[in-house]
């Protein structure tokens, strides 16, 4: 049975980021965090489902993620070229079919994340 809460290390293991980049996404309002009595961080269960993209019902292998921003989308025929600013210091490019970013319903400023395995980048929410 999953815990209700999660320390900042077993939270970023679990998110498969550093603690660093847990600590920074709290400062960036992009993950909440509470406090216990020693005022240690806790991450609920929930803000690890949130980020993870649900409940967990679908699991991929690719262990590769880069979290961020869809900066722009390109859309010229059948493909489309979707272009992430990630919280790592990277930029990542993915070209998708037309379909993909019309159910995805991407646009410039959400949040999304590449999940990268082998040659092929795919995009999910």
């Amino acid at each position: 049975m999953p815990k209700a809460s999660y320390t900042a290390t077993e939270a970023a293991r679990e998110l498969g980021i550093s603690v660093d980049t847990l600590r920074r996404w709290e400062r960036d309002g992009k993950i909440r965090t509470e406090r216990d009595s020693g005022n240690r961080r806790r991450v609920p269960l929930a803000e690890i489902e949130r980020l993870r993209g649900g409940d967990g019902a679908h699991h991929m292998s690719a262990r590769n993620r880069f979290h961020g921003t869809v900066t722009s989308v390109e859309v010229e025929g059948l493909l489309a070229q979707v272009e992430l600013t990630v919280t790592e210091p990277a930029r990542v490019v993915a070209i998708v079919t037309r379909d993909a970013v019309k159910e995805l319903g991407l646009k410039p400023g959400m949040a999304a994340t590449a999940v990268v395995k082998s040659t092929s980048v795919m995009v999910e929410l």
